[in-house]
């Protein structure tokens, strides 16, 4: 299977195959696994996430500040799900690099630092935008606990779990900052309820 440049687009001119009817699926080095393979758990998680976000993306009351951060993200996942389908060590293939990580950990500091600070746990919610974007926060938890399911068994690249380990806490800190630019409040957790 010979390898596509990293900026050649993807041409799909059959969306069916039937390949999987029987309950296997390919890799993308083409091996042949179950459905039930822990990297394909981990990728299939990866694509929640990125829908996740596309429904956030769709929600008029988002802040266009947080939109092409975003999106850009849904371009790294895509990158982070093909490093998860193709068997770590295999070269020349599209895997998430630290240059991904450091621009979550820029956009965390930046959209951190205008944050009123933290004086007890935040409850999802507050706008619909923000709740989205908590969606997609416990969305990729579970991406990353499945990520970390399949390095045990079969070993990933670890960028792919620092990625989404950060992703999570940018996509809180964007929850937070969804309230702030619609001047709501943050429904805070309150002991005893």
């Amino acid at each position: 299977m010979s390898s596509r440049r990293r900026d050649e687009p993807v041409r799909l001119t059959r969306i069916y195959t039937r390949a999987g009817d029987g309950g296997e699926t390919s890799l993308g080095d083409g091996s042949r696994v179950p459905k039930l393979d822990c990297r394909i758990g981990a990728f299939g998680a990866v694509d929640e996430l990125n829908s996740a976000l596309g429904l956030a993306l769709a929600g008029a009351d988002l802040p266009d500040v947080l939109r092409a951060p975003l999106a850009r993200i849904q371009n790294d996942l895509f990158d982070v799900g093909a490093d998860l389908s193709v068997p770590f060590g295999v070269t020349d293939r599209l895997r998430i690099e630290q240059a991904a990580i450091d621009r979550l950990e820029v956009l965390c500091d930046e959209f951190n630092a205008d944050l009123p600070e933290l004086k007890s746990f935040v409850l999802p919610g507050g706008t619909e935008a923000a709740a989205r974007l908590h969606v997609a926060r416990t969305t990729c938890r579970r991406a990353e606990r499945e990520a970390l399911v399949a390095d045990g068994e079969t070993g990933v690249n670890p960028l792919v779990l620092a990625y989404l380990n950060r992703l999570s806490d940018f996509l809180f800190i964007a929850a937070r900052a969804a309230n702030a630019a619609a001047g709501r409040d943050e429904p805070l957790w309150k002991p005893g309820g």
